[in-house]
């Protein structure tokens, strides 16, 4: 029997963190329902909504079984960078302890890409639009040989 692998993607866009289940078994992908698709905070400077963020996606990734997240990185710096909360977001998330935090780049992605494309059109995946991003981060991160 084939070892299941249970991760999400990640993309942070400024305040709000998007998240894409994926599971894998041997060559069989499947995409759970996730009771909550987005996670947002509404001032990254205090201390009490860091650690309630950090406490609700914790909990969230746990009733789940989810081991992996995938985070989409973003520049530090230039046109495309990612802004200081978004930063603070992906470090609340690579402290939580007994979660495998990993970050690949867009170009990585797109290299994976290129060697294990997508086998469904996004489009009948039956996931909003929006979770485009992070779908394709993790399940380029689960398609990596390893």
């Amino acid at each position: 029997m084939a070892s299941e692998i249970k991760a999400c993607g990640i993309e942070i866009k400024s305040n709000e963190v998007l998240i894409c289940p994926l599971v894998k078994s041997g060559d069989l992908f499947t995409i759970p329902d996730l009771r909550q698709q987005r996670l947002q905070i509404r001032d990254a400077d205090d201390q009490q909504q860091l650690q309630a963020f950090q406490r609700t996606f914790a909990k969230l990734m746990g009733d789940y079984g989810i081991t992996q997240v995938v985070i989409r990185s973003r520049p530090q710096k230039g046109k495309f960078a990612g802004g200081a909360v978004g930063f603070k977001l992906e470090a609340t998330i690579q402290l939580i302890d007994g979660l495998a935090v990993s970050l690949i780049s867009n170009s990585g992605i797109k290299e994976q890409l290129k060697h294990t494309p997508l086998f469904i059109d996004f489009a009948d995946t039956d996931l909003k639009k929006f979770l485009e991003p992070a779908f394709t981060t993790v399940f380029a991160a689960l398609s990596r040989k390893n």
